[in-house]
């Protein structure tokens, strides 16, 4: 008698995963603590980040809240930024103009809320970053992305922020290093160094 076939998530839903499965089977037990992300029913799971990059996203959101919450918008750490039921992200920080109606939507913010998106990179992450983020968010239309790369190492911060412009690709409107300035108007006023970004 053949022994029967045991179910496996990562196998037996590969290419079908939505949102709804992601409730059922996410997270995984033997992977409870990756990135999951999904793109068009396929799953891509990422370990987390260096710490630095962590520190740095909590430095960021220290830094964009106060002002982005005087004028009406919302900063978010990572969350599950949903584009279909079967297309999610999860931006290293969220900036969103308006709150979501339910606990639905709670879980799986749609990205009409989303004004900006927020990406740390690092030498490793562009090897193990599979999604295009840039490219996913301005699809979707929202309106601002922010790529932070950081490197303790080095004592190294570096910010560009990008506004969607009217050819649906993102134009850089504003970039700055360590020692500089990163200075915008829009989405709400911005002016910081990114060193201070640093640990």
């Amino acid at each position: 008698m053949a022994m029967p076939m045991r179910f496996d998530p990562l196998v037996d839903l590969d290419g079908i995963w939505t949102t709804q499965l992601a409730e059922q089977y996410l997270p995984l037990p033997q992977l409870p603590d990756v990135r999951y992300e999904c793109i068009d029913g396929r799953l891509v799971m990422t370990p987390a980040e260096v710490g630095t990059n962590s520190y740095a996203e909590g430095k960021l959101i220290r830094i964009l809240g106060p002002t982005a919450e005087s004028v009406g918008f919302y900063v978010y750490g990572q969350v599950n930024l949903t584009f279909t039921p079967q297309r999610w992200i999860q931006p290293d920080v969220t900036v969103l103009h308006g709150l979501p109606k339910d606990d639905e939507e709670d879980r799986w913010i749609p990205a009409r809320l989303c004004t900006m998106a927020v990406e740390f990179v690092s030498p490793g992450s562009r090897r193990q970053d599979f999604v295009d983020k840039p490219r996913r968010c301005a699809a979707a239309g929202v309106p601002y992305f922010m790529r932070v790369e950081v490197s303790r190492r080095l004592r190294h911060a570096a910010v560009e922020l990008f506004a969607l412009g009217t050819s649906g690709v993102y134009d850089t409107v504003a970039r700055a290093v360590s020692g500089e300035r990163l200075r915008a108007d829009a989405p709400f006023p911005i002016d910081f160094d990114p060193a201070g970004l640093l640990p």
